[in-house]
Order: C-alpha cells, then sequence, then structure tokens
C-alpha cells in the first residue's frame, strides 16, 4: 500500500461531477497515479460534509517539497481556467491531481515531471 493509499481521497459529489467527464475522456485510463484512480477510490461527501481543510476544485492550497524544503502556494481549478501567472493549476496536472481530495497536515507521493516527488500539505483555504 503507497503513502497515498493510506489517505482516503475525499470529494464532493459536485467537484466529482465536474471530473467525471475528463475521465471519460481519457477511457477509464487508471493507473495508481492518475485522476481516474483517485476519483475511483474516493469518498463522495454532500459539499455541507465535505472536511474544512480537504483540497477540492477552487482550494488555496500551500504545499512543501519534503526533500527539498521548498513551499509553494497555487490554487486548484478546472483545466479552463489555469493560469500560472496567476498561482492558477489545473486539476488536470499531475500536482493538481495529486492533492484534489487530501487533507491539511498529509503527505502526498506522486510522479512529476522531475520525477517522483514526496510534498506536505501545509496549508488549505476554501471559500465559504
Amino acid at each position: 500500500m503507497t503513502i497515498n493509499e493510506q489517505n482516503p481521497v475525499i470529494i464532493t459529489q459536485e467537484d466529482y461531477n465536474l471530473l467525471k467527464p475528463y475521465i471519460d475522456k481519457m477511457n477509464g485510463a487508471s493507473n495508481e497515479m492518475s485522476l481516474s484512480h483517485e476519483l475511483h477510490r474516493a469518498v463522495i461527501v454532500k459539499k455541507e460534509a465535505f472536511p474544512m481543510h480537504a483540497v477540492r476544485l477552487n482550494s488555496k492550497v500551500t504545499i512543501m517539497d519534503e526533500d527539498s524544503g521548498k513551499t509553494k502556494a497555487f490554487t486548484i481549478v478546472m483545466p479552463e481556467f489555469a493560469d500560472m501567472r496567476q498561482q492558477k493549476v489545473s486539476v488536470l496536472t499531475p500536482m493538481g491531481t495529486a492533492l484534489i481530495g487530501f487533507r491539511q497536515g498529509e503527505e502526498v507521493m506522486w510522479q512529476v515531471p522531475a520525477g517522483l516527488k514526496r510534498f506536505r500539505i501545509l496549508e488549505v483555504i476554501n471559500q465559504a
């Protein structure tokens, strides 16, 4: 069991409905580090039951690379709203997919273009 599998992915029904068409377009391709895999293992909850410090669409997230100690802050958005100049990262990027459904304080291991990385979620801010 990987570090990611130890922690359940929690997602709102609303976010699941927005993301499902993207995994359908991928023909259900589901390797361990894919959006499809994460959504298939997700616990789907109503918006009111969603944990306050869990990452969802439009969450502002601050993470720390466990190896380098560097921190980054960005907002996870749908692909059409992604804009790195505004620190808006698409949920379809490796980083967006890695964090969706995890909670503040958790460690996430994910394959990114630079290789396998471990991140700690330092802060999650969700709009009311």
